[in-house]
């Protein structure tokens, strides 16, 4: 099996139909269906990522969060109907890894859970490439048949979370919210700029094609393009 995942979460069909996906995937799960419960077995067992309901019975999610970061580095996915700012800026402060907003695509959720495994993979600093491009994390980068490209931060940056979840379609908001961050409060549509910018720098001059768009969705890296 992959690795292991506590779901924490009081809406038993919701925690299933996760499990599933999870399952699908090839990671290990456990659920707990009460705060308390779900404490005791995070201190208890040992996973690579916790996701953790706010609104739970026995003891709420962040009394959860903050008593297991005495103890425990995991990451943590905070799972919530709640998203205002507030609620954002004190799950983060607590310690959690990230946060998402129900309902939300569990494709999303997938994308969010492979970013905060890789952050505490031993592979983290691996090298990413999609045909004749390649990305180095750990010297931040880019090179297309062996030539240098020039980015900006951000355009590394979203070059980098396209690249490590290549075929997943990501969103706008997604990608807004893991490249700029969950408090940018700009326009959307600074994301089409800086894939503009990128292919400007990369399918421009080395006439290849790397980053797609889906209508009405956002893009993908594929391999193959």
């Amino acid at each position: 099996m992959g690795a292991r995942i506590l779901i924490i979460e009081d809406e038993e069909k919701f925690a299933r139909f996760i499990e599933m996906e999870l399952n699908y995937e090839g990671y290990e799960v456990t659920k707990a269906f009460d705060g308390r419960i779900g404490l005791a077995a995070a201190e208890n067992g040992e996973f690579d990522l916790i996701l953790l309901d706010i609104m739970l019975p026995g003891l709420n999610g962040m009394e959860v969060l903050r008593r297991l970061r005495r103890t425990k580095s995991v990451p943590v996915i905070m799972l919530t109907a709640r998203d205002s700012i507030v609620d954002k800026v004190s799950g983060l402060d607590s310690g959690a890894d990230d946060y998402i907003t129900k309902p939300f695509a569990i494709e999303e959720l997938l994308a969010r859970i492979r970013t905060a495994l890789r952050k505490t993979s031993p592979q983290e600093n691996a090298i990413l490439s999609i045909g004749e491009l390649e990305l180095d994390p750990g010297r931040r980068t880019v090179t297309v048949r062996g030539t240098a490209v020039d980015l900006t931060k951000r355009e590394f940056d979203l070059l980098e979370y396209l690249m490590a979840n290549k075929g997943m379609v990501l969103s706008r908001d997604t990608l807004l919210e893991n490249v700029w961050g969950f408090d940018f409060e700009g326009e959307t549509n600074v994301v089409d700029v800086y894939v503009r910018f990128l292919r400007g720098k990369i399918d421009e001059v080395f006439g290849i094609k790397v980053i797609s768009t889906v209508r009405g969705v956002g893009y993908v890296i594929r391999d193959g393009e």
